[in-house]
Formats: structure tokens, sequence, C-alpha cells
């Protein structure tokens, strides 16, 4: 186990998801025996705002909140939200991006102010960027709103927990109606990072072929 602390910033708009996805990556650090801390902070609206969700883990953690310029991840659940706080990640670190826009609809013209170019002003500033059809792949799984499980998939593969602090996690917390669509959800967002341009770090415990397989539990993806 590390002694590193690692910083994580969960950025979308209220419905999305984002406090979810944050939540089960704490627990699975938890789980592999880190301290861990988490806050959010919601916009105007619960459902419809801004919502920001920071999450450390390491040897010992004393303060839940990232600084700019100290996230080593950044995971953005769309554009708008991952250009707001893009500032916030590490040198080092990585923008995940959902290839997503949610225009906010109590602005008045936010539909032509939308920078629809966020993707390409966050490379212009020098930060590592993945840009990933996360909400495309969880509706060809049936359901858009699994997009916050496709990214922490995704989120995955850059951080020091194992497959089997995911399973568990996921198995604990996600309700069994819905637990295998968004296993599956998770699985897509490993795949999708497997696929995308650009090097980004490798998390060394990630089972290749996904953390569920060759296991036929009650409930999980075979």
């Amino acid at each position: 186990m590390t002694e590193k602390i690692y910083s994580l910033i969960f950025a979308g708009v209220g419905g999305q998801g984002g406090l979810l996805g944050a939540e089960i990556t704490a627990l699975a650090a938890v789980r592999a025996g880190y301290d861990v801390k988490q806050t959010e902070v919601h916009g105007v609206s619960q459902r419809g705002g801004s919502v920001e969700t920071h999450v450390r883990f390491g040897g010992k953690v004393w303060s839940p909140v990232v600084t700019p310029g100290e996230a080593d991840v950044v995971v953005g659940l769309e554009k708008l939200e991952a250009l707001r706080f893009g500032h916030y990640v590490a040198p080092q670190g990585v923008v995940l991006v959902n290839d997503q826009e949610i225009v906010p609809g109590s602005v008045a013209n936010a539909a032509e102010a939308y920078p629809r170019d966020a993707v390409d002003q966050l490379r212009a500033r020098g930060y590592r960027v993945v840009v990933l059809a996360a909400t495309q792949a969880a509706r060809d799984l049936g359901d858009g709103r699994m997009a916050n499980l496709v990214m922490v998939g995704a989120l995955a593969t850059l951080l020091p927990l194992s497959d089997l602090n995911w399973i568990e996690t996921i198995e604990q917390r996600i309700p069994e109606k819905v637990r295998r669509a968004n296993q599956q959800a998770f699985q897509a967002g490993m795949a999708l990072m497997a696929q995308a341009a650009g090097p980004v770090p490798a998390n060394p415990h990630a089972n290749r072929h996904g953390p569920w397989a060759g296991r036929a539990e009650s409930g999980s993806v075979a």
C-alpha cells in the first residue's frame, strides 16, 4: 500500500450521479486499507446545478479538500464541468472528460454561450485530456444514467486499487436490481480507457479482461 496521497475531483451537474461515483471510489479505497476523506459541494440547485466532489486517499489524509493544481485525476461528467474544474489537475495528472454537453437550462442564451470547444481549451492549457464516450456507452447498455459508472471504470485504470476492491464495493453499494448493468458499465469504462488515444498511467492491479472475468457470482457479469 502506497503512502502517496491521491487527490480526485468529480465534476458534473446534479442528477449525473457524480456523488455516487465518488462514494464508490472512496469505499473501494477504504477496502484497500487507505485513509480516505470525501466532501462535496452542490450548486444552486441539487438537480441541474454544478456539483463537485473531492476524494482523497493515502497513508494518512488530513483534509478532504483538493486544491487547484493538486488533483491526480479530474473526472468531468460533462464538458463544461470538466473545463470549469480543469485547473485542479496536477502537472502530471489527467482530465477524464465524458463526451456529453449539458446546457444549463436556467441561464439566458446558455446554448449560444456553451463552450463547444471545451476539450480544445483544456488541451490548449497543457492538460493531459482523455475524452470518453461514456454516456453513449451507458446508453448502449440500456441507460445513459450509468455514465457515472463508466467514468468510474475509466478512473479505476489509473488508481492503485485491486479488482477485488472494486468488485466487493460495487456488489455491496449497488442494489441487486441494477447491479449487473452497473458492473457492465464499469467494465465498459475500463475498455474505453484501453482504447483511448495518448499515453496514460497504467494500473498494474487491473485485470485486462475486466474485474469480473471468470467470476460467476450471483448478480455479477460472467
